[in-house]
């Protein structure tokens, strides 16, 4: 996906009936038993065909633009995480986001805060996004990766590395 600006006041009415309809699904799923038809349904019908086989994501969840998520095969996002999908997020397979997780793939225009500037966020295959992460807009999270607690992440991950720290820094290579 490329980098974009969104103004949302002139979000058009097929936009607010979608975000809408996301609302009610998303607080559906974060009052709803996790592993039951119920919520497997729900979960289902939020994300669609974007949701991989045997992927599991825990409530609560927080999100907008939940069509521009792609959630690979066997990934496990736990609770509390927060998608802030207007840029887009993609994540591969067999990836693993703990608790409290932040994927940011839009913020607000530094002149004008109304618009919204949006730029993707890509976890590669493998990777690991430690509790309380923040993932920022335009980063890639690189193959096998691993993000530590509470890191702050500006810049690309390096497949095979640690990263750690605000702003999140090279620790050291995996073998």
């Amino acid at each position: 996906m490329e980098a974009f600006v969104v103004d949302p006041s002139k979000t058009t009415p097929e936009e607010m009936a979608r975000g809408m309809r996301d609302v009610k699904l998303v607080f559906d799923i974060n009052h709803t038993m996790p592993y039951t038809d119920e919520y497997n349904n729900l979960v289902k019908e939020l994300f669609g065909d974007n949701l991989g086989e045997g992927s599991t994501v825990m409530p609560p969840l927080k999100d907008v633009c939940f069509d521009r998520v792609k959630i690979g095969n066997n990934v496990m996002i736990m609770p509390d995480c927060l998608m802030m999908s207007r840029g887009g997020i993609t994540i591969d397979d067999d990836v693993m986001i703990a608790a409290n997780v932040q994927l940011i793939a839009n913020n607000h225009d530094l002149h004008d805060h109304k618009l919204l500037l949006c730029k993707p966020v890509h976890i590669c295959r493998n990777a690991w996004i430690g509790a309380g992460a923040t993932i920022l807009p335009c980063v890639t999270v690189g193959e096998n990766a691993a993000v530590a607690a509470g890191a702050v992440v500006t810049k690309d991950v390096e497949a095979n590395t640690i990263v750690g720290g605000n702003p999140a820094k090279f620790i050291k290579k995996i073998d």
